[in-house]
């Protein structure tokens, strides 16, 4: 089966600091891959990279079969590209809908200048609305962002994410800031997203990722030092140096 990103032997350099060393890895298509590490090891720079906002200085990353090199934001994200942010990027006086009507319409090509239009466009609302549904939210449809607690915060943004029928979708910390309940709610939500949609997990929540992850790879400055299954994980050695034995990273 062929990978659906295949990262080869990006570099990244900031004066001095090498942030992304050589690395190299895949996402195969319906896979949940964790990319784990301590702070400052590069996991949030790698998702950058993967997005076009930082451009690579070497290396490759392929997705769907093509290159990305050259390619913009927002091209990546027609060629199926979606992310989620560790700190959520919302409107906090448009309701719940209305944030999913507008990522709908975006996606359809329309402009954005037509808030009022999105909100009101049944051809909008409908997939909208269904959206919320999948990810929990539904009984909260009306509520302004500025209400929504910072779990149904999270489950909204991974909404807005899905409205563009993501082919890989690159997760930023869905658990960062979540209580125990809302930790379970977001696992149990993206255990559902399973098999229909790859996703590239970034996250600290060791727990979280032990029950997600089909593969999980470790960053240690920049570079993979491991990769493997939860259980290879949790036995290396290297790793258990590095990054598990170090307690909260």
């Amino acid at each position: 089966m062929s990978a659906i990103l295949d990262i080869r032997t990006v570099v990244k350099r900031f004066g001095g600091l090498i942030a992304t060393d050589h690395l190299s890895l895949d996402v195969q298509p319906g896979e949940l891959h964790a990319l784990i590490g301590p702070n400052g090891a590069g996991k949030t720079t790698i998702i950058n990279q993967l997005m076009g906002e930082i451009i690579p200085d070497s290396g490759e990353i392929i997705f769907g079969g093509q290159t990305m090199a050259g390619l913009k934001p927002a091209a990546r994200v027609r060629k199926g590209l979606g992310r989620t942010f560790q700190i959520t990027q919302l409107l906090p006086d448009y309701t719940a809908l209305a944030h999913v009507a507008l990522a709908v319409q975006a996606h359809a090509g329309h402009s954005f200048h037509f808030f009022g239009a999105a909100r009101a466009d049944r051809r909008l609302t409908e997939p909208a609305m269904a959206l919320l549904e999948r990810t929990g939210l539904a009984p909260r449809a009306g509520v302004k962002a500025a209400s929504l607690s910072h779990g149904e915060r999270k489950q909204l943004e991974l909404a807005i994410a899905l409205a563009g029928k993501p082919k890989l979708l690159l997760l930023d910390e869905p658990m960062a800031g979540l209580g125990q309940v809302e930790t379970a709610q977001m696992v149990d939500l993206l255990n559902g997203l399973k098999g229909q949609i790859a996703m590239l997990l970034v996250e600290h929540d060791m727990d979280a990722v032990f029950a997600l992850a089909d593969r999980i790879s470790v960053l240690v400055y920049g570079r993979c030092i491991a990769s493997g299954s939860a259980a290879e994980i949790q036995a290396n050695p290297d790793v258990k140096t590095a990054y598990l034995g170090e307690g909260d990273a």
